[in-house]
C-alpha cells in the first residue's frame, strides 16, 4: 500500500523515513551496542538512561556502517551543550518546573518517561549534538562531500522537507558525536573551508545554528534594538555576534563577571543578570527579545518590548514555567515565536559566515571524551565563557 506514495519522495526524504523507522526499532534495545568477535570497535560514551553521571558509560561499541545516502565521519571534535545534560536528567519532562541546576542537585534520579527531547528517548544511545568530522567512508549513492573533507553536521534535520516543521536531531533521535565515529545523512554534512581548528569548529553547530534560526525567524535587521538574555552562554554569545553582524543595536544580559567579555563580542550595552530591567532600561524598548533563560524574568521582558515587538526562544535554562500578562501580549501586538526546527537558510548561512570570517568561535575549555562527567559537572557551574569541547582519542 505504501509503494505508490514512496515513489514520489526524494532520496533524502526516503532516507529520513528509513532512519525514523530504524530508530523506532532501536529504541530501548540494551543489546544494540553489543560487540561481536572480530567486529571493528570504537570508543564512545553511551548514555544508558535518565539519571546521574553513572548513566554515562565510556566503552567499546561497534563502528557504525554508513547506509545508502549516508557518510561515516571520524569525529575530530564534539561540542557540548545544555541539551545533552537536559536529556540525561529528564529535564524535558512536563513534571519538571525548575531549571537544569535545580534538577541536577536533586537526589531523585528516577526514570522520567517523558524526560527526553521527543516522546521517547532511544536509550541506550550516544549523545553529542555538535560535530566537526572528516568523511572517511560513504554509503551507496553519495558523491558529495568528498572523502577526506572536513565537515560540520547540521544537527537539526528536516527529513520531510522545509515545508514541514517535523524534525529529528542528531544525538536526541539517533546516535551522535560523543564517539570516535558517527554516521549521518550525506546532505547534512557541510564542507567548510577555513583556517579554524577542529576544536573551534566544534563550538559552532548547535549554538550558532540555534541563534541564527531565532534571528532569522524574527527578521532582525539593522533598524532593530535586540535584547539578549543569557548572553555569556553558548547560544547567547552567538546571538550577540550574529545580531551585530546584521547591524542591530544589541543590549545583552549576563553575569557580572562576564560583562566585559560580552562587551568584547560587540554588545552596545551590557546589564548584569538579576538587575531590575525596568530601571536599567528606562529609555529602551526592545524590538526583538531573544530569550533562552525564561524563568521569573519572562514577564519583565514583555513589558520592555516595543509595539509590534517579536520575542523568540529555544530554551528555558532558568525554568520553563513563567507568568504571562496577556495585556502586555495583546495590547502591544507582540509576536511570540518558538524555535526548534531550523529553517533552510540557517546552516548554509553559518558556513558562509565562518568562511568569510564574520563570526568567531569561543572555546572555553577542552576535555578528553572519557572525562565527559567531569566536563558536564564543570559546565553546570556556569562559570565559563564560551563552549566546552570533547576530544575523542585519535
Amino acid at each position: 500500500m505504501l509503494i505508490g506514495p514512496l515513489l514520489f519522495l526524494t532520496p533524502y526524504q526516503l532516507c529520513g523515513i528509513i532512519m525514523s523507522k530504524l530508530n523506532d526499532l532501536l529504541k530501548n534495545d540494551p543489546e544494540r551496542f553489543k560487540v561481536s568477535p572480530d567486529q571493528p570497535v570504537m570508543k564512545a560514551v553511551v548514555t544508558m538512561g535518565h539519571g546521574g553521571y553513572d548513566k554515562l558509560h565510556y566503552c567499546d561499541v561497534p563502528i557504525p556502517v554508513p547506509g545508502p545516502d549516508e557518510v561515516l565521519l571520524k569525529v575530530l571534535a564534539a561540542g557540548m551543550n545544555n541539551t545533552e545534560i537536559n536529556t540525561r536528567l529528564g529535564w524535558y519532562s512536563s513534571t519538571v518546573e525548575g531549571g537544569t541546576e535545580q534538577l541536577s542537585a536533586t537526589s531523585d534520579k528516577s526514570v522520567i518517561e517523558d524526560g527526553g527531547w521527543n516522546e521517547t528517548t532511544p536509550f541506550p544511545f550516544i549523545q553529542g549534538t555538535d560535530c566537526c568530522g572528516e568523511i572517511v567512508a560513504m554509503g551507496s549513492g553519495v558523491t558529495h562531500p568528498e572523502l577526506g573533507k572536513r565537515v560540520l553536521v547540521r544537527a537539526c534535520m528536516r527529513p520531510n522537507g522545509f515545508d514541514s516543521l517535523e524534525n529529528i536531531w542528531m544525538a536526541s533521535d539517533f546516535d551522535g558525536a560523543f564517539a570516535q565515529y558517527v554516521k549521518v545523512p550525506a546532505n547534512e554534512a557541510f564542507a567548510v573551508d577555513c583556517d579554524w581548528s577542529s576544536t573551534e569548529l566544534a563550538t559552532i553547530p548547535c549554538a550558532y545554528g540555534t541563534a541564527e534560526n531565532m534571528l532569522h525567524r524574527t527578521g532582525v535587521s539593522a533598524s532593530d534594538r535586540v535584547l539578549v538574555t543569557g548572553a555569556s552562554g553558548g547560544v547567547g554569545s552567538a546571538v550577540v555576534q550574529l545580531a551585530k553582524r546584521r547591524g542591530a543595536h544589541v543590549t545583552a544580559i549576563a553575569g557580572v563577571s562576564k560583562l566585559d567579555a560580552v562587551k568584547g563580542l560587540g554588545a552596545d550595552e551590557v546589564i548584569p543578570r538579576g538587575a531590575n530591567l525596568s530601571r536599567e532600561l528606562q529609555t529602551c524598548c526592545a524590538d526583538v527579545v531573544i530569550d533562552n533563560v525564561a524563568g521569573e524574568q519572562f514577564g519583565q521582558l514583555l513589558k520592555l518590548m516595543a509595539l509590534g515587538g517579536r520575542y523568540a526562544s529555544s530554551g528555558a535554562i532558568a525554568g520553563p514555567i513563567t507568568t504571562l500578562d496577556m495585556r502586555d501580549f495583546y495590547l502591544k501586538d507582540l509576536t511570540l515565536i518558538g524555535c526548534t526546527a531550523w529553517d533552510e537558510p540557517v546552516f548554509p548561512n553559518i558556513i558562509e559566515f565562518i568562511e568569510k570570517g564574520e563570526i568567531r568561535p569561543l572555546v572555553a575549555k577542552t576535555f578528553e571524551l572519557k572525562d565527559i562527567a567531569v566536563a558536564q559537572e564543570e559546565f553546570l557551574k556556569k562559570t565559563h565563557f564560551g563552549n566546552f569541547v570533547l576530544l575523542p582519542p585519535p
